[in-house]
This record gives C-alpha cells, sequence and structure tokens, in this order.
C-alpha cells in the first residue's frame, strides 16, 4: 500500500479520536442533510484529493480557512515516519510568518500520535540564516523513529540549500521572494523530493497566478487543485464546523455564516479573492488590442474571412436546389483557398455553431514545424440552414491536408453536427466540446499564450478583433465569453473568438493523416455506380440531421 494510500485509510480510522463522535447527530438529520458529507471520515474530498495527488510539483488556489494545510500536515507526518524503502523522507515547511509555522508544525505532531508514529516531542531548535548576516532564527521540529523530520524553516530561499526532502511552500502568493524560493525548492527534486504551494490568490500579477495559468497553458508541469468556498462547503466544510463546534447544521444557518463572511470583507474585489480564487484586477479583456493585433496579418500571411448570409426565403428552397447552391458558392470562394493548403503540414480547425441569431464560424489552421498555427481560412455563415451547414463543414474537412483534429461546439443545435462529424471522421480526431466553465478555465490560458508567445497568426479583420476583446474574467475568476453582443450591427457573439479557441484546443489533439491511394472506380464495369454515388450524396445530406 502506497504512502498516500495509508494517509487515507488511516485518517478515516482515527476519525473519531480527533472529532466529536457521530452519535451527536440525529440519523434521520444525517440522511437529509449530509449528502456527501460523512461525518465519521475525518478528510474531507477535496482535502482526499489533495493528498492522494502525487504529482512531483502541484498547486492548491484556495479559499480562506478551508483546512488544506492541515490535511498537508497529515501527508508530511506519515510521510517523515516512514522508512526510506517505504518512500519516507523529510519534509519542510516554509511559511510566510513563525505563527503559521507553529500552526502547522502542532498539526503534524497530532496526526503523528493518532496515526501512531514514533515521534519526539516537538523541539523548538536555533537556525543560522545565513541570507540575514548569520542571523539566529527559532525553528520547529519534529523528529521520528525513521530518522527523518518535519521542519518548519524560514521564507529565506537558502535554508533550503543542502537540504533534501518534500517541501511545503504555504500561503505562497504572499511570499516576497517566492521565485528565489521555489527555485530553491526545485532543485530537491532531482532527488525524487516533491513540491507543493498552497495559497490565496494576491493579485492577478502575483507569480502564484502566473505560474497556475502557466500550468494550464501547458507551460508548466504543476497539478492544479482549486477550493473556492462554494467548493468546499459543497463537501462539507461547514458541516464538519457544526460537528466540532457542537451546533445543529442547516442550509440557513450556512447560507448565513456565508453571507457574514463576504460581508465581512472590505470590497467586493476582496471577498472575491479571498473566498472564490479570483485574483484582484482581474477584470476588462482577456486579451488588450494590441496583443490581438501583434497576431493579426493580411491575407498574404494569413488566410482569408469567406462570408455568406442568407434570406429566410432560402430556407423554403428546396432540398436540391439549396445544395446545389451551395456547391456552386463552396467551388467558386472555398475551393481556391483549399487547393492552395500545404500537403505537407497538419491541419486543424474549430468550429463555433448558431442557426440564426449569432453566426457560425470556422476556423482553419495550419500547424507549422515550430507548433506555430496559422490561420488560414475563416468562414463566416449567417442564416444558414442546417443541412447546408453541414455541407459546407464537410467539404472544408474533406479537403484539409494531414487531418490533426477538429473542435466543435457542441452545445444546443451544434451537437447534431458535432456527433455527424465525429462519425465521418472519427472521434480521435473531432472533439465534441460542450463549452463549460470547467473547459474554459483548464484551456484559455493556453489559448492566451498563443498570442504572448506568437505562436498563432490570425486576419486582420474587425470583427475578429471586436470577438476576442469580447473575452474576458468573470466573477469567478474564469476566462470565458460573457452575455455580450459584438460586431458593428451587434449580431454577433464573441463566434470568431470561440472559433478561433476550440481551433488552437484541436491542435493538441491526437489525431493522425491516414494515407492511401483510392482506386479509381471504373463506371463501364457498373452502369449503376454513377447513381449510387448520386444516392449515397443525398443519403449523406438527409441522414436525419434534425
Amino acid at each position: 500500500m502506497t504512502i498516500k494510500k495509508r494517509v487515507l485509510a488511516a485518517a478515516t480510522a482515527v476519525a473519531l479520536a480527533i472529532t466529536p463522535t457521530a452519535s451527536s447527530f440525529d440519523p434521520t438529520y444525517e440522511a437529509s442533510c449530509l449528502s456527501r458529507f460523512d461525518p465519521k471520515e475525518v478528510l474531507l474530498g477535496y482535502q482526499k484529493r489533495w493528498i492522494a495527488d502525487e504529482s512531483p510539483l502541484k498547486i492548491a488556489e484556495k479559499s480562506r480557512r478551508t483546512g488544506l494545510t492541515w490535511a498537508e500536515a497529515a501527508d508530511a507526518s506519515l510521510t517523515a515516519g516512514a522508512a526510506r524503502g517505504q518512500g519516507g523522507t523529510n519534509h519542510f515547511y516554509v511559511g510566510s510568518n513563525k505563527e503559521m509555522a507553529r500552526e502547522f508544525i502542532d498539526a503534524a505532531a497530532m496526526w503523528a500520535k493518532v496515526f501512531d508514529k514514533a515521534a519526539g516531542e516537538i523541539q523548538e531548535e536555533v537556525f543560522v540564516d545565513e541570507g540575514l548576516d548569520g542571523k539566529e532564527i527559532l525553528t520547529f521540529a519534529i523528529y521520528f523513529a525513521s530518522g527523518f523530520k518535519v521542519q518548519a524553516l524560514s521564507s529565506n530561499p537558502s535554508n533550503l540549500r543542502g537540504m533534501q526532502g518534500n517541501v511545503t511552500i504555504d500561503e505562497a502568493a504572499f511570499h516576497e521572494r517566492l521565485a528565489e524560493v521555489l527555485k530553491a525548492a526545485l532543485a530537491l527534486t532531482m532527488w525524487g523530493a516533491k513540491v507543493r504551494l498552497i495559497s490565496t490568490h494576491n493579485g492577478i500579477d502575483n507569480q502564484f497566478n502566473e505560474l497556475i495559468n502557466d500550468s494550464r497553458a501547458g507551460k508548466k508541469d504543476y497539478s492544479i487543485h482549486r477550493v473556492t468556498l462554494d467548493d468546499a462547503c459543497n463537501e462539507g466544510l461547514y458541516k464538519r464546523i457544526c460537528q466540532v463546534r457542537g451546533i445543529e447544521w442547516s442550509q440557513v444557518a450556512e447560507d448565513d455564516w456565508k453571507a457574514k463572511l463576504l460581508k465581512a470583507t472590505a470590497t467586493e474585489e476582496d471577498a472575491l479573492e479571498e473566498y472564490f480564487c479570483v485574483p484582484k484586477s482581474g477584470g476588462g479583456s482577456y486579451l488588450n488590442r494590441a496583443l490581438i493585433e501583434a497576431r493579426m496579418a493580411g491575407v498574404t500571411d494569413s488566410g482569408p474571412v469567406v462570408r455568406l448570409k442568407k434570406d429566410d426565403a432560402f430556407g423554403q428552397w428546396p432540398e436540391g436546389l439549396r445544395a446545389a447552391e451551395i456547391l456552386k458558392w463552396c467551388e467558386d470562394e472555398l475551393k481556391p483557398v483549399l487547393d492552395s493548403l500545404d500537403p505537407a503540414r497538419p491541419h486543424c480547425f474549430g468550429e463555433d455553431f448558431a442557426r440564426s441569431g449569432d453566426l457560425t464560424v470556422i476556423d482553419v489552421g495550419e500547424i507549422a514545424q515550430d507548433l506555430h498555427i496559422k490561420t488560414k481560412l475563416q468562414v463566416e455563415l449567417k442564416n444558414i440552414p442546417f443541412r447546408q451547414q453541414e455541407q459546407i463543414l464537410f467539404y472544408i474537412v474533406d479537403r484539409l491536408p494531414r487531418l490533426r483534429g477538429g473542435a466543435m461546439d457542441a452545445r444546443g443545435n451544434g451537437q447534431a453536427l458535432a456527433e455527424y462529424a465525429q462519425d465521418k471522421y472519427g472521434s480521435e480526431v473531432i472533439a465534441c466540446v460542450m463549452l463549460s466553465e470547467s473547459f474554459y478555465r483548464e484551456q484559455m490560458p493556453r489559448f492566451k499564450s498563443h498570442f504572448e508567445d506568437g505562436l498563432i497568426t490570425i486576419p486582420r479583420d474587425d470583427d475578429t478583433s471586436t470577438d476576442l476583446r469580447a473575452l474576458s474574467i468573470n466573477r469567478r475568476g474564469t476566462p470565458c465569453l460573457g452575455d455580450v453582443r459584438t460586431g458593428q450591427e451587434k449580431e454577433r457573439h464573441g463566434d470568431a473568438a470561440i472559433s478561433l479557441f476550440l481551433m488552437v484546443y484541436a491542435s493538441t489533439l491526437d489525431g493522425a493523416p491516414i494515407e492511401f491511394t483510392p482506386i479509381p472506380r471504373s463506371e463501364h464495369r457498373n452502369p449503376n455506380a454513377a447513381a449510387s454515388a448520386h444516392e449515397d450524396d443525398d443519403h449523406q445530406t438527409q441522414r436525419g440531421c434534425w
């Protein structure tokens, strides 16, 4: 059994030793309002997930007082108490003040006792801080029979030099020299040590927030955990508070408790940062105008924007006439661009779907050797019937060389077209994306990094620029598209921004081209071949789309 599994198993086993007994709860009360919360277990769900994550590098962005550091002390105690052959090692805690250090060591000592680990009493030691002209600093430590220890160090980076063991940097966003502390801690990973950063936010430009965004963008390798006040309460935080305090829980009491916490903060912006993981000064456009325009190019360096708009009468035409009209448009407007695509380079596409209110936008990207994505074609469709949207999409995708992947908006009416594309091209190639806050949170930093690092070229187009500037950070700290209208006529809803966003996501898919040489069909052998081909095309167009 791994150390992580032993932590979780032991924590459950000793729950009654460190919390009030579950017998103080009425059984009917437990059944009715303690869903997702077991009073017999000492660790809440998010605490268990944090401990169970064995990533060498991990970060927790969290609300105040959610008990994540307390759970980290359990991990530290059991790790330091284990023998070397069982994964045991030292654990160093770097807080921002003496009180935090003492609190962590007290928690580790408590865990050591309930885990029945042979550990000495907490020792106060004098540590010579070489970075402060040899100043003597009082530190706290617990020594285990295994030969390892849990020790609290000051935030001076030099204190980690020459050490070996796991490192927890608590309230990382509030360390004045976080970059240097982290640099020293990461050096310990050469011999298998692990580094954990735990903190509430302290501004959008803080390095802690930059590490989180870089990790979500794929630039860093940290595993990210996010625990807002609502997340913690949904998994039983306030119920645990009631359990420890010996008071009865009710939803009304919990709502009132949360409201008082938020009201006590100076401003709404402070409340969002303290309790909902939203770094301050996070409003405004996610991508500014200067950054967007720096990635724009003319038709010679990027592809054209091709637009098609039809009136309501077009939708009443017979299907055959509509199909013929759209085929001619595809041959005239799209084929020259598609024929010019480099057959040696992989391609990807993103699609944001709309039927009449907004626009359907399809962006085609060419992936260069250095992974730069050049937008070779942007197609915007207004008031186009469902079947003709399928016809246009398949016309484009059928002609993309070395198709790497496609990501399609699968919300609402777009779900049908996305599923048909997945049936036609394969689930490895087509991603049906249900745009959600969690998807935005995980993928939008990668999209932004393409602009910041010069890894994307987009058409020089005013509507596209307006769509991209509609991306913003919401009240919960997630970059996404808000409920805004864009374009000169306000007939858009950031459609090109979502299409480009999905195009970049599609470039990460694992689809691969299948090279083959088609066998030419000889119609004189089968006089019905041509008719069969037309029947197949009609069936493809009419296959129960909508």
